[in-house]
């Protein structure tokens, strides 16, 4: 069980972001989760969002290079060393994480990652009873 998650490469200029962002509220798509990771010339916007798949559509038209990929997200209860526990069980699968970031969400830690065995990933959470979200339960929390 995945959500889709949009990639969005925008230069490391004053500017850049805010149009993203303005291209969301005009178009009234809910932002759930985001962050961005950098290098010098262009950073990469993750987001997590209330409609993928018209926010691709809408960068698109606007001329913004982005793509939808599939990650995981987990949810946690709120009590310290859960999200030690779960990425200990991915880890201890042999499965590596390529990258992962989190937030709360309706008093739950939310884990939204990406690992190099998504097969592996999923039988591991399945396997050990780790509450995984789609798009639409995620969007139920909200």
């Amino acid at each position: 069980m995945t959500v889709q998650q949009i990639s969005i490469f925008v230069e490391n200029k004053s500017g850049t972001l805010l149009q993203v962002l303005e291209l969301f509220k005009e178009a009234g798509i809910q932002l759930i989760a985001s962050t961005i990771s950098d290098t010098v010339e262009y950073g990469i916007y993750r987001i997590i969002c209330s409609e993928p798949a018209r926010a691709l559509d809408t960068l698109k038209q606007a001329g913004i290079s982005a793509n939808v990929s599939d990650v995981f997200a987990i949810k946690l209860d709120n009590v310290p060393g859960r999200a030690a526990d779960a990425v200990r069980l991915i880890s201890e699968a042999g499965i590596g994480i390529s990258y992962l970031y989190s937030f709360m969400l309706a008093g739950k830690g939310i884990l939204i990652f990406r690992t190099d065995n998504p097969e592996k990933t999923n039988k591991v959470i399945e396997e050990k009873d780790i509450q995984a979200l789609d798009n639409n339960t995620l969007l139920s929390l909200v």
